[in-house]
This record gives structure tokens, C-alpha cells and sequence, in this order.
């Protein structure tokens, strides 16, 4: 059976790579511990392997209500502790009196010390508090190269995972009929828009779907699809049920409050 068939084909090489992972384990009788995974990668980590096997895999990203995660894929006899997911959570201390800091400007910092984004986890924001999970591996080098966000001198300070606060983000959960599951569609539908409306902010670039700028109003959704629209919010695909007896596609989607 060809596996690719099932996905995309910008999703080759991650399925490479899952496939890689599940015979390395497989061959060698060891754990492998990846990266942080988005949503949409961790289905398909999930498709690849399975639950049952001789292979099975956990997610873990540092606390309960995160999005992205590590996966630990090991051999069945053996088990998976949340320690050897190997996440580092760091604090930011900074002038709150003086200046606000946004996700972007940390994620833009930490993107800019050269490391791929699958080395950072979430980014945890409530109040004045901002914290970010990150691969305990790179935990110096994060320590010993931010010294700034935005115009704010800031301060690291590591401290154990459960110390991080709830993410903040509430969603809002609802079924939705869509006569397509092309993007343009879903957008249509999850923020009351125009079919037009939700062309042109695809086309000018206001929309990213699963952290990439997506600009192809044909891009077809999938299961655990992030959609970001510049202006409107985030949703998520959560289930995609099936086609209704008008041929129309019953989806579940939860949109950020």
C-alpha cells in the first residue's frame, strides 16, 4: 500500500522520517525521543504507528493543554516517563511595570537564535507571566543568548515543568456542514465570511495554516489542521465526520474565545 496517498505531498519527508524513527526502534531495540510535534504532525505519527503493536509511541509537551509535543517512540515491553521527554520550562523575567511583551516578539527571539522550530514548545502567556517549553538540550544555549524580547531587557529562569501555568486559551467547539473542505470553505464557514472575503485573505497572505503562510485557497483541510487568519483568530480542525446525504462534508472545529 502506498502510505503517501493518505496525506500531502509537502508531507513526504515528515513521513519519511516517521517511518525511519518506527524501524530505528524496531532494528536497534531502543527508545527515540524527536522533536516538538504540531497537531498535525502528531496525527500522523499517530496513523503511522498506531496504538497496538511492537512499536508504540507517547506524546508529552511539558504540561496537560499544550499543542505542540515530543514524542517518545519505544519498543512495546518498554514503558515512557515524563522525565525522559527531556523539556525544559523557562520563565521570563522582565520590566512589567514599563513594557508588554507578545508571543510573537518571544517566538520571533527564540527563532532567531538559529534553531529549528521544533526545539521549542509552547509559549504560555496569562497575565503578566510568560513562560516557554523548550528540548532540555539546548537549554544553555537558550540561557546564554537571550538577553532581550522586543525592546524589554529580559531574564531566563529555569524552572521545574510543574511550575507552568495554564495555557490561557479557550476554544469554542461546534459542528459545522461545509460544501468543501478546501480552505477557503472552512474559512467561510468557522468566521461567518464571504467565500470572496476568505479568497482575498488567503491570496494577500493573512492566513497560515499550521505555523506556514498558505496562499493556495484549493489547500485542502485535514484532520488537526491549525488555521490562522490574520485580523479573526485561530481554529483548529478536530473531526472531519463524513459527507451528508446533500454530498456536504460534517466537520468539528473549535475556534480560539
Amino acid at each position: 500500500m502506498n502510505i503517501y496517498q493518505h496525506f500531502r505531498p509537502e508531507e513526504r519527508e515528515f513521513i519519511d522520517q516517521v517511518v525511519h524513527w518506527k524501524n530505528f526502534v524496531e532494528t536497534q531495540y531502543s527508545p527515540k525521543l524527536t522533536d516538538f510535534l504540531d497537531p498535525r504532525q502528531q496525527h500522523i505519527l499517530n496513523v503511522l504507528i498506531g496504538e497496538n503493536g511492537d512499536v508504540l509511541y507517547k506524546l508529552f509537551g511539558g504540561n496537560f493543554d499544550v499543542e505542540r509535543k515530543r514524542a517518545l517512540i519505544f519498543p512495546d515491553y518498554l514503558t515512557a516517563d515524563e522525565d525522559e521527554f527531556q523539556i525544559s520550562l523557562f520563565e521570563i523575567q522582565y520590566p512589567t511595570k514599563f513594557v508588554t511583551i507578545e508571543h510573537r516578539q518571544v517566538l520571533g527571539t527564540l527563532m532567531s537564535l538559529g534553531l529549528k522550530r521544533g526545539k521549542f514548545g509552547d509559549i504560555l502567556i496569562k497575565d503578566e507571566t510568560i513562560q516557554f517549553f523548550a528540548a532540555k538540550e539546548i537549554s544553555d544555549y537558550i540561557k546564554g543568548n537571550v538577553e532581550s524580547i522586543g525592546k524589554a531587557g529580559v531574564k531566563l529562569i529555569e524552572t521545574p515543568i510543574h511550575n507552568a501555568i495554564a495555557s490561557g486559551e479557550l476554544w469554542d467547539e461546534f459542528e459545522l456542514t461545509v460544501a468543501s473542505l478546501r480552505l477557503d470553505a472552512v474559512i467561510s464557514a468557522i468566521y461567518h465570511l464571504s467565500r470572496q472575503k476568505s479568497q482575498m485573505f488567503i491570496q494577500q497572505g493573512l492566513v497560515k495554516v499550521n505555523w506556514s503562510l498558505t496562499e493556495n485557497p484549493s489547500f485542502v483541510c485535514g484532520i488537526n489542521d491549525m488555521i490562522s487568519v490574520r485580523g479573526q483568530g485561530r481554529s483548529k480542525v478536530i473531526i472531519i465526520e463524513g459527507k451528508t446525504k446533500k454530498d456536504k462534508w460534517r466537520i468539528n472545529v473549535g475556534r480560539q474565545k
